[in-house]
């Protein structure tokens, strides 16, 4: 999605492409593009000038959204989502707190944006290097 984000508004991306450039298998990289596609946030494009290209702006994408695409609910322990998941969980001092933890990465990761993210990628290549590439 990081990829897709910093080729935003440059036409659809090849996996291939993406494979080679982040040096993740073919393979990996169709597994998840399915789950990305049909929940909506990428798109494919058929044909010579195909590929993957992100649904919206960068800026409209967050971690948590990625993340609950591809894992599923985010929870540190199942009883934190489900409180059905143990007979206890009704006065459990502990599933308050794994609750409270589990809001936070949530909270922490819809503040964070593919946009935010490239913006911090550009940053470290431009440290690293003296300039930047994609």
């Amino acid at each position: 999605m990081l990829d897709l984000a910093l080729n935003y508004g440059n036409g659809p991306v090849l996996l291939r492409e993406i494979s080679e450039r982040q040096d993740v298998s073919m393979k990996y990289l169709e597994q998840l593009v399915t789950p990305l596609r049909v929940s909506g946030l990428v798109k494919s494009t058929r044909g010579p000038h195909g590929g993957y290209h992100l649904t919206r702006a960068p800026s409209k994408i967050t971690l948590h959204e990625i993340i609950e695409t591809l894992e599923g609910p985010i929870s540190l322990t199942n009883c934190a989502t489900d409180g059905e998941w143990c007979q206890r969980s009704g006065g459990c001092v502990t599933r308050e707190i794994w609750e409270e933890v589990t809001d936070k990465i949530a909270a922490a990761l819809r503040a964070v944006t593919l946009q935010e993210m490239c913006e911090r990628e550009q940053a470290t290549q431009k440290r690293e290097t003296g300039s930047y590439q994609i």
